[in-house]
């Protein structure tokens, strides 16, 4: 009763007010991008914008709402399940959707020119650059989870409110820089090849298994939950983690233009068409 207390279990309304703020900010965020993608239509019909991607960025949203309200975001203090199944939705499901929307681009077709410029400058600077390598979102991502479970600084988070926040934060921030890395579809200068990006993929794959499997083993985990709730977590790490992976390397092959070897001989019909390779 305590712990519920502390956090706002009570239902009173300390627990109503943040809920409440979050939903205003993620309708907000709903609001902004189906304005800006009705704009970007009405700018140029011709080119228009693929309706799944509003669908995609809206469903986003939908699923940071459900991790980040009650009974789940109530239960992920006090239930070791319930906390993973809220990492899943925050840290891999959600940004995978909001990415595949491709804000960034559609940011680029409405903003007036001079801030979308600075936008693209932005984007093409070393920082950006390095952040937005497979390496670096790998480690940002998938890496984290190791120091989180396997030291005691997942307990210290989760007993301190603002150290909650703090998690979910870094979920969610990690989450949409690992998806865009590996298949979005926004600009990303200096991002490697479809193939170099599959291999980073197979790694986060790989890495993500074996956390899930120590977790379940017992084997270095530093969660002060009961043994029952940490293998349950652990499956739902597994097997989530695994239908979330596979998606996004759904994602990524579904980008694969495959260059064409010299000497080639292009299709009949085809505008521009040249047999040099890469064109």
């Amino acid at each position: 009763m305590e712990d519920m207390h502390q956090h706002g279990g009570d239902g009173g309304a300390p627990a109503v007010l943040p809920v409440l703020l979050i939903l205003s900010i993620l309708l907000a965020a709903a609001g902004c991008y189906l304005l800006a993608a009705h704009r970007a239509r009405r700018r140029n019909p011709a080119r228009g914008r693929h309706g799944w991607r509003s669908v995609s960025f809206v469903g986003g949203l939908c699923l940071l709402a459900t991790a980040l309200r009650p009974p789940l975001s109530s239960a992920a203090h006090s239930d070791f399940r319930a906390h993973m199944a809220q990492h899943m939705l925050i840290g891999m499901y959600a940004p995978m959707a909001l990415v595949l929307a491709a804000p960034v681009t559609l940011m680029l077709r409405t903003l007036p020119a001079a801030r979308a410029r600075t936008l693209s400058a932005l984007l093409h600077s070393a920082p950006a650059r390095v952040l937005a390598h497979p390496a670096v979102a790998l480690v940002l991502s998938t890496g984290s989870l190791g120091v989180l479970y396997f030291t005691p600084l997942y307990d210290a988070t989760m007993g301190h409110p603002l150290g909650h926040r703090l998690m979910q934060a870094h979920f969610l921030a990690s989450g949409c820089l690992f998806a865009h890395a590996i298949a979005g579809p926004d600009p990303a200068p200096a991002r490697p090849g479809v193939r170099t990006r599959l291999v980073y993929l197979g790694v986060a794959i790989a890495a993500h298994a074996l956390i899930a499997q120590a977790m379940y083993g017992g084997f270095f985990v530093d969660v002060h939950a009961p043994v029952e709730q940490v293998r349950q977590g652990a499956e739902i790490m597994y097997y989530g983690g695994d239908i979330a992976e596979l998606l996004l390397a759904g994602a990524l092959v579904a980008t694969w233009r495959p260059e064409r070897r010299a000497g080639t001989v292009p299709r009949p019909g085809r505008p521009g068409a040249t047999a040099t390779a890469g064109h």
